[in-house]
């Protein structure tokens, strides 16, 4: 059986504290590091591993206590949404599981990262204990606004006071990308993120927010494309294009963060997405099969 674990932190800058994330990855017997992605502006690194599950729990928990000790929420600024210092941490069925081995892992990674660490766990998706939680954005939104008496964490009490919440869950395949654009124009970036998202009457399966990225000088539509098998990658580009066009808007190019199922490319296949960072190793199933063979390590 292998299982995926894609845990966003929220670092991005102190290359210390990232190369301390990877390494209580690569540290784990058994757990494959695939790739990790870093950027300045979100203040976020996204770890990318794989294997099996008792080995991709521990990578996980391993993880989850560097980030712990290592970052401060007080002290953190970056341009995306965040809860925690390990912020959210998905686990994604491959070979041989299912969403319920996955929720099962969540839930036993949850437990012991209050017991361990002292942070209070939500779940979502389908690790959700309870229906409001079953979108990300709404355990965000919900944790963000209210007090923990109006919406307790699943396990645990109160807030830890350096890191925040930590956020579990079991879901599918996610592509998460950047459509970047040669402009600053903040609130043309946000319009079109509210105009193809699914939540605002958009596109099915899209997740979108208009972030800009100071130390560029540009704006971007950050991208959830939670299942492109509804809606594949160039359903979605080529709805930002025309209404980038709409507002005389050139698009940069495309950025992929962390990595990507071949199946999204194959329903893509003969649509020029502009890609700024695609290469060989960004393609799961190809890159998880090199590191197997000890000739591709993160």
């Amino acid at each position: 059986m292998t299982i995926e674990c894609v845990p966003n932190f929220s670092e991005g800058r102190d290359r210390a504290t990232i190369a301390a994330l990877e390494k209580a990855v690569r540290d784990v017997p058994g757990a494959l590091l695939l790739n990790s992605t870093s950027d300045v502006d979100h203040n976020r690194t996204v770890l990318t591993f794989a294997g099996e599950p008792a080995a991709v729990a521990e990578a996980a928990f391993a993880a989850v206590a560097q980030a712990v000790a290592r970052i401060d929420l007080a002290k953190h600024s970056g341009v995306h949404p965040r809860l925690g210092a390990a912020d959210v941490v998905p686990f994604v069925p491959m070979e041989g599981a299912t969403l319920e081995d996955c929720a099962t892992l969540a839930h036993a990674a949850g437990q012991r990262i209050w017991s361990d660490l002292g942070v209070p766990v939500y779940f979502y998706e389908a690790a959700a204990l309870r229906p409001e939680c079953s979108r990300l954005e709404n355990v965000r939104k919900a944790a963000a606004e209210s007090s923990v008496t109006q919406f307790p964490p699943d396990i645990g009490e109160g807030r830890h006071p350096t890191a925040g919440y930590c956020t579990l869950g079991a879901r599918g395949f996610l592509v998460a990308w950047n459509v970047l654009f040669e402009s600053d124009d903040l609130a043309t970036a946000r319009a079109i993120a509210r105009a193809i998202r699914e939540s605002g009457g958009g596109l099915p399966a899209v997740k979108a927010i208009g972030l800009p990225l100071p130390s560029r000088g540009r704006v971007q539509v950050s991208i959830n494309l939670v299942d492109f098998r509804r809606t594949p990658l160039h359903v979605v580009f080529d709805a930002v294009a025309a209404l980038c066009r709409e507002q005389d808007i050139r698009i940069e190019g495309s950025e992929l963060i962390g990595m990507i199922p071949q199946a999204a490319l194959y329903a893509s296949a003969g649509h020029d997405l502009r890609w700024l960072n695609m290469r060989p190793q960004s393609v799961l199933e190809s890159s998880l099969r090199m590191a197997r063979r000890g000739q591709f390590s993160a």
